[in-house]
């Protein structure tokens, strides 16, 4: 049974929100008030991620799907197992709680950050490729899991992603609404606006080429399952 929407929106906006809080949060807590190496940070970000999502995936799946995630959207859009206006609305609110989530952390951290939201100037156009590779992974993991009924998907999402975080070279954002959030804080977390948009693009092209794979590989299956 469908739950109502205000549910469904209220699940995408607070997951949205805490994500991208775990995403930032660890970085700034062990590089600037632990002083620990970017390595250390980096590990305890990719574990707090992955424990993080383990439990939103959990709490909110069935509610709204647990997207957090524009381009997850997208995908279920294409795919038709969601409708354009929901989609759009869902899209709204990931982005409107990625954007509450960061200017949380920066209050938290205010001593350490001195502003709630900022326009980033941090580079990471060496990285685009990292985004079409970590969005094409977690998009087909995805849909396979879905597909094979998998009853440990918070679980593997989980682990995916806080390995993908030390195994691409974006550090892992495939997802619009952190990489838009990111733009907004002025730490080494962040990332500049035109950088962003080439994030976004490659995050797209990834997760549509995930869509594509997923449908040419197991179309017959699909099929089969009457999916």
């Amino acid at each position: 049974m469908s739950r109502p929407l205000r549910q469904q929106l209220a699940a995408e906006f607070l997951g949205s929100a805490i994500l991208i809080m775990a995403a930032v949060a660890p970085m700034i807590f062990f590089t600037y008030v632990l002083e620990s190496s970017k390595g250390v940070a980096l590990l305890a970000n990719a574990i707090a991620v992955a424990f993080v999502l383990c439990v939103l995936i959990e709490m909110f799946a069935p509610i709204s799907g647990a997207h957090f995630n524009p381009v997850v959207t997208l995908i279920m859009l294409i795919d038709i197992k969601i409708k354009g206006r929901v989609a759009a609305l869902f899209v709204l609110v990931q982005i409107i709680g990625g954007i509450v989530g960061i200017g949380l952390v920066h209050l938290m951290f205010h001593s350490e950050v001195g502003a709630v939201v900022a326009v980033s100037e941090n580079m990471r156009g060496y990285a685009i490729l990292g985004e079409a590779v970590g969005t094409f992974i977690l998009l087909l993991a995805i849909l396979v899991l879905n597909i094979n009924k998998s009853m440990h998907i918070p679980l593997m999402i989980g682990f995916l992603v806080g390995g993908q975080i030390m195994a691409t070279s974006s550090t892992m954002f495939a997802n619009p609404q952190v990489t838009i959030a990111r733009m907004l804080s002025p730490t080494a977390v962040g990332i500049r606006p035109i950088d962003a948009l080439l994030f976004i693009a490659m995050q797209i092209a990834g997760a549509v080429l995930a869509y594509v794979v997923y449908r040419l590989v197991f179309s017959k299956q699909t099929k089969e399952s009457g999916t």
